[in-house]
């Protein structure tokens, strides 16, 4: 059986976010042509082979090798976008895209409706998780092994157009056609916003997106309402994005005239960014979560948050990019993505790590710091003692390879444990539960989240899922650690059944980070 996960909302937020560093801004695309004295030459080179070269090619792709080539000489994150890929690039971090509101992924061969999106065109309509999506109009999607790429186009369109579906209800055992219009869905780049005490408000950010600051501030706000004197912000995984958005979630915490970020251009001209007067939380406690995988305007925050010493960061050691890119369309509907400048911590810290490989190992360090034992003891970590910088009370930090968090978090499992809670996070235990409920929605049409835990522990879910694996090929013994496996289980039944707040009230109590956080 071939199972492919299709979530409408794009988890590319890691990728998308070290690509970018700051607003993007297409003015500087004639400049950077009039500049490029020699682009005669490649003109001539591409009309020549067009024109001449004996055996028939697309010269399309020459031109993308060609990009690619000089961009590789560069740094990781100066970045060519082909038009294939920037609209859905561009979607993700504008935040929204239009189309029917469903998550889905293909089951048996059938376009499956996980979940509809609260609120959203497929749930008016009255889709339910799983729905079979048989025809959209009259085009056949069953038996048929679409790509992705089609699927989404079948399902998206413009705002306020209709689609006529056909669907196959299998608690039901009913056909039936139902009109969807189309309209605008958001893709939440703050997951969640929730207190998770009496005094204490959590607030999740997936990346910086045109949209972040706004959700971050409704979520800020109504936790003020709710009695919040201590707001944590988990950036863990957080791969950046825009900056902007970044120093404007900062400018909420820092008093006016504290300094933020600073940029450095290849002219050494230096732009001081400043907090303003309109911050809503000047006074209570922040706490920032960070990992390996959090970057770029993720470390800005962060950064911004301890130079400042106006909260503590905990986790283990950031990604450290420390570039700001700015994109220039290059009048075919792709684009590039230039690194403009550097930029700065309020200590005057570039947390740029080296990039002499730009290759797939710069990207992914995860195994490095792993063989060096850094992700469990902080005394592992590299730490330049010449690149020493100092908070605005006198505190040490250091440079040159990420944000050192003054907290140190490790990896939740023992060395050598952390393929089984990988898998725990992955899209299997997504459709192992889906195909749970799938087998007898009625029984957990109105079940409670305290039934539910019964219920898994009752019932024969654990063997179930072992035997799941097995299928799969995935040896793993699981008998040592049942309880674990019957918590994200049950995290991932509360996702499907409930929503992303009920997920988060479960699994963060269970968070070493956030209980390291609420102990101090």
């Amino acid at each position: 059986m071939n199972k492919v996960y299709f979530p409408i909302v794009i988890a590319v937020a890691v990728a998308v976010g070290l690509l970018l560093g700051s607003k993007l801004n297409p003015s500087t695309e004639t400049a950077f042509l009039n500049r490029n004295a020699n682009k005669n030459k490649l003109n001539k080179l591409i009309d020549f082979i067009e024109k001449e070269y004996v055996d028939s090619l697309n010269t399309d792709s020459i031109v993308d090798l060609t990009v690619n080539g000089i961009l590789e000489k560069l740094d990781p994150h100066s970045v060519y976008i082909p038009k294939s890929q920037l609209e859905a690039v561009e979607q993700e971090m504008r935040g929204d895209f239009v189309g029917i509101g469903v998550n889905f992924y293909m089951y048996n061969d059938s376009v499956t409706i996980i979940k509809p999106i609260a609120n959203g065109p497929s749930e008016k309509a009255g889709l339910k998780a799983g729905d079979r999506i048989l025809f959209a109009d009259k085009l056949q999607l069953y038996n048929k092994k679409l790509e992705t790429d089609t699927l989404f186009s079948i399902l998206k369109g413009e705002q306020g157009s209709n689609v006529k579906l056909t669907v196959y209800r299998k608690s039901e055992k009913k056909k039936f056609a139902v009109n969807v219009t189309r309209d605008v869905i958001p893709i939440k780049s703050v997951d969640v916003s929730q207190m998770v005490d009496k005094t204490t408000g959590y607030i999740k950010i997936n990346r910086f997106a045109e949209k972040t600051y706004d959700e971050f501030l409704s979520g800020l706000t109504q936790l003020k309402k709710e009695g919040a004197k201590h707001i944590i912000i988990d950036l863990r995984d957080n791969g950046g994005g825009y900056l902007e958005s970044a120093v404007a979630i900062a400018d909420e915490f820092l008093k006016n005239k504290e300094l933020i970020v600073k940029t450095k251009n290849k002219k050494d001209k230096i732009e001081s960014t400043l907090a303003t007067e309109k911050g809503i939380f000047e006074t209570g406690k922040v706490s920032i979560l960070i990992n390996e995988n959090s970057a770029s305007a993720s470390e800005i925050l962060a950064g911004a948050i301890q130079d400042n010493d106006r909260g503590l960061v905990y986790g283990r050691r950031s990604f450290g990019k420390g570039l700001v890119q700015r994109e220039m369309p290059l009048g075919d509907g792709s684009a590039v993505r230039l690194t403009i400048a550097r930029y700065y911590t309020p200590s005057g810290r570039s947390i740029q790590k080296p990039y002499e490989d730009k290759g797939e190992n710069y990207f992914n360090e995860f195994d490095k710091r792993f063989e060096s034992g850094e992700l469990y003891e902080k005394d592992k970590a590299k730490i330049a003692d010449s690149l020493k910088f100092k908070t605005k009370k006198g505190r040490i930090v250091y440079g040159g390879g990420g944000i050192m968090p003054d907290i140190f978090v490790p990896l939740e499992d023992s060395h050598g444990a952390e393929g089984l809670t990988m898998l725990m996070q992955s899209g299997l235990v997504n459709y192992f539960v889906f195909e749970q409920l799938d087998q007898n929605r009625k029984k957990f049409d109105k079940i409670s989240m305290e039934s539910l835990e019964k219920e898994l522990r009752s019932g024969n879910y654990f063997n179930d899922f072992k035997t799941y694996m097995a299928k799969g090929g995935l040896l793993f013994n699981l008998d040592t650690q049942k309880e674990k496996v019957l918590f994200y289980l049950q995290a991932e039944f509360v996702r499907q059944l409930f929503n992303e707040n009920a997920y988060y009230q479960l699994i963060l109590k269970k968070d070493n980070m956030v209980n390291k956080v609420l102990s101090k």
